[in-house]
């Protein structure tokens, strides 16, 4: 884990911050790193390379009200800045079809047609209500219209009031990077600034003027690396993944996962003399925070001869959160950040993924710690799945927010799960501005549980004899599809 911190210390992103994100050196020289800790174990070490859409802000954003009144917008906690580039200083001026005050249920459709710019002013900033259609189709008729910003607020309904935090794609659900700035809003600042230029508009003074600055790096081609290292023994026709991801998604990532990366590291060089029943491949995948990519491509370019070979996949992600659950992956169990049931898998990769889930759960019981179970949705452990590979793992939770249930089952306190606690601030993790996710993020108790609990299982795997026991099984060979626009984890859409 010191080591991780050194890292990314010693390799700042496009943004001068220590970094492991993919893309940037911080990622490459730690994905170096394990694969020559391995290949010192005596595995059988290669680094799989392939390409993705890089994107990272080489600034901090900036977003300012500069008239009439002067407000300077605090990044995350007032506005996000969209996945665009450029910078504007202009008057606002709102695009058609805004709904205020805002329906029970979502009506507004504003920015969605060309029509809503009907009028438009060249070179102004277009203020426009979320709802209707993607995010990225309401930029793009802005910037169609002559825009030279773009303020994107929220619709205001029951559960839509909040600070946006959108991706963009256009209608067919491509990733766009518009050349013009895009900034995501509360419904309160937004119907705040809407009132202001109608007060203008009325009295016939000036109109409200936006400040709008993003700077980013793009590149469409980037290179990123999945580290594979294979045990000498084992049958190879019996394989068991035992994965983490390696990369972060803001910073040094040294919860996530820096923690699941050091974990699977220590138990493979711990069982660099064991002869395994069945072979182990300990993979470090990258851009799982962009969409899984690493486990994607990784999946998708297996033979269907050699997918047929992978019979379980254990995946760890997050491991030492200080105001920890201890989650045990289950295919049929709630999406940890939902806490809804969103996929079904059928019998034969359900089931078999319920063994090393018990022993997962034996395992912590009998230290005296409870569980709860989460689906692997958002984990390279679904991309697995998806392909008909029995799958488990274990995480201990990141970001905002931990709830009473939680609480009641490992103590700690309501909020964050990590950072700053207790808080419902959001944490470290998914916030592309605080550069806190360091190696004070993690508790090394916890590491030190949940990674035993998690060599549980890959030792009871290594040497199973019943799910991996019939040389004929088969895998879906179907591709996994792509994410559009990766990299965000709020509202897509609509």
């Amino acid at each position: 884990m010191q080591a991780f911190q050194a890292i990314a210390d010693q390799n700042p992103g496009a943004d001068g911050h220590a970094s492991r994100n993919s893309g940037e050196p911080g990622y490459k020289a730690s994905a170096d790193y394990v694969a020559n800790l391995m290949r010192q174990a005596g595995y059988d070490v290669t680094i799989q390379t392939y390409k993705f859409f890089y994107f990272a802000y080489s600034g901090l954003p900036a977003f300012h009200e500069v008239s009439p009144t002067s407000h300077d917008y605090t990044v995350v906690s007032e506005w996000n800045p969209g996945q665009s580039t450029g910078t504007t200083s202009a008057d606002l001026q709102p695009a058609g079809g805004i709904v205020i005050p805002p329906t029970p249920s979502p009506s507004s459709t504003s920015g969605c047609a060309a029509g809503d710019f009907s009028g438009f002013v060249q070179g102004r900033v277009a203020l426009i209500q979320r709802g209707g259609c993607s995010f990225g189709v309401k930029v793009l008729n802005a910037q169609a219209a002559g825009a030279s910003g773009v303020i994107i607020f929220n619709e205001g309904n029951p559960g839509r009031t909040g600070v946006l935090a959108g991706s963009l794609v256009d209608a067919a659900g491509n990733r766009i990077v518009p050349t013009i700035p895009v900034a995501f809003t509360s419904f309160a600042t937004g119907s705040d600034l809407l009132n202001q230029y109608n007060q203008a508009v009325q009295a016939g003074t000036a109109l409200p003027v936006m400040s709008l600055d993003i700077k980013a790096v793009v590149n469409p081609n980037a290179d990123d690396y999945n580290v594979i290292a294979d045990s000498k023994g084992g049958d190879p026709n019996h394989v068991v993944v035992v994965d983490a991801h390696l990369d972060a998604i803001y910073g040094a990532g040294m919860l996530d996962n820096a923690s699941g990366s050091a974990t699977i590291l220590d138990i493979a060089q711990m069982m660099r003399k064991v002869d395994p029943r069945n072979k182990l491949r300990f993979i470090w995948f990258g851009g799982e925070e962009l969409g899984e990519l690493g486990s994607r491509f990784y999946i998708n370019n297996l033979s269907p001869t050699d997918l047929s070979k992978i019979g379980y996949d254990l995946d760890a992600d997050v491991t030492a959160t200080p105001n920890y659950v201890v989650g045990v992956l289950d295919p049929a169990a709630v999406d940890f950040f939902t806490r809804t049931v969103s996929t079904a898998f059928p019998p034969q990769v359900y089931q078999p993924s319920t063994v090393a889930r018990d022993q997962g759960i034996q395992y912590f019981s009998s230290i005296g710690l409870n569980h709860e179970l989460f689906s692997p949705v958002g984990t390279d452990a679904f991309n697995f799945n998806v392909a008909g590979i029995p799958a488990s793992g274990v995480l201990t939770g990141q970001d905002c927010c931990k709830n009473q249930g939680d609480v009641d089952l490992f103590g700690g306190s309501l909020g964050n799960f990590e950072g700053n606690v207790p808080s419902f601030d959001g944490g470290c993790v998914d916030n592309p501005f605080r550069w806190c996710d360091n190696l004070s993020n993690n508790d090394p108790k916890v590491l030190t549980f949940m990674s035993k609990g998690f060599a549980n299982m890959v030792i009871h795997m290594a040497f199973d004899t019943t799910v991996l026991s019939s040389g004929g099984k088969s895998a879906s060979t179907r591709a996994l599809p792509m994410r559009a626009n990766p990299g965000q984890r709020g509202a897509v859409a609509r």
